[in-house]
């Protein structure tokens, strides 16, 4: 390929780049002003409806939505769960179209930026400059929210039994569920709080306790919250003492989460190695192609370039999953 040919295929790549930005913030434009116009209708539906039936129908029907129909359920159920994991506000389109920006930003600024426009000779360098982009624009956020999500998860499942005991003392001095739930809000930390406060104002817009808390359940997505929710749902449809099923329950919690403390002391060691070997690779190649680009440039016209990069990536997709089989042990 000619080096004019290079040319012309990395000025077609920012021209897509740039439309599909300028797409996606259409879409996005377009589904805020959708999101107005179903507000002003259950606002008109609520005033013409005294007992506001009609409003809470067409708030059910918008429930059941999975986002904008540019987003894949898939992709949108992934960010939704991570974004709400990690505690943050941000909605997924908002989020997906921050990363998309930001790749493209970097993958068509920094060659201009870097001094390195020239040197794109071949197909592989504007690959090299993509990949580049993607690692910064895409995986590093990813793992940030992921990383803040962990920490989040893990907070909560050091406070649930504390929280489990509040609600089982609010169940026994004679209060009901819902005002138990109410009383564990006002008595817990984050971010306990926030997620029960959720399951409450979920409760009040029509939900059971049951849908309300497997809501939960798939939001926080741990061990314990399954058994509480499995414990609700089974008092629910047999009856008995919820007080004294939930406080055996915080008793298992508590002896569970003793013994995961010994083996994650136990495993520390060779987490702490796996993560270091997965992350290195990455690092350092963003680092040095951030600093010294012509490291990677001036060898991209060799032959065995590509194949080499493949195997690179084989191998490292290998060895992150074996070493991953090998630290992660189930409890």
């Amino acid at each position: 390929m000619t080096r004019d040919e290079a040319m012309l295929l990395f000025y077609a790549i920012v021209f897509a780049a740039i439309a599909l930005v300028v797409v996606g913030l259409y879409r996005l434009l377009q589904d805020q002003r959708g999101s107005d116009t179903r507000i002003a209708k259950r606002m008109r539906a609520l005033a013409a409806d005294s007992t506001g039936d009609a409003a809470r129908a067409t708030l059910r029907r918008d429930a059941g939505r999975r986002g904008p129909a540019w987003i894949p359920i898939p992709l949108w159920a992934f960010l939704t769960r991570q974004l709400g994991q990690a505690g943050m506000t941000t909605r997924p389109e908002r989020f997906l179209m921050k990363m998309v920006g930001a790749t493209a930003a970097i993958a068509i600024g920094f060659p201009v930026l870097g001094g390195i426009l020239g040197r794109f000779r071949s197909p592989a360098a504007i690959l090299l400059v993509l990949v580049f982009a993607l690692a910064v624009g895409v995986a590093l956020p990813l793992a940030l929210v992921a990383r803040r999500g962990a920490s989040r998860i893990g907070k909560f499942e050091a406070q649930f039994p504390t929280a489990l005991d509040i609600f089982v003392r609010g169940l026994r001095a004679g209060h009901p569920v819902q005002s138990a739930l109410i009383l564990l809000v006002e008595e817990s930390p984050e971010p306990i709080r926030t997620e029960f406060r959720t399951v409450i104002d979920e409760m009040n817009y029509g939900y059971d306790l049951r849908r309300a808390l497997s809501n939960l359940a798939e939001r926080v997505s741990t061990p314990d919250m399954q058994m509480f929710v499995v414990s609700v749902s089974i008092q629910a449809d047999t009856g008995g003492n919820l007080a004294d099923i939930l406080d055996g329950l915080a008793r298992v919690i508590r002896e569970r989460a003793s013994m995961v403390l010994k083996v994650r002391a136990l495993s520390s060691e060779g987490k702490i190695t796996g993560m270091m070997l997965s992350l290195l690779p990455v690092a350092t190649f963003c680092f040095l192609f951030a600093v010294q680009p012509k490291f990677y440039l001036d060898v991209l016209d060799d032959r065995w370039f590509m194949p080499g990069v493949a195997i690179m990536f084989a191998m490292y997709a290998t060895g992150v999953v074996v070493m991953k089989s090998m630290i992660k042990i189930k409890v």
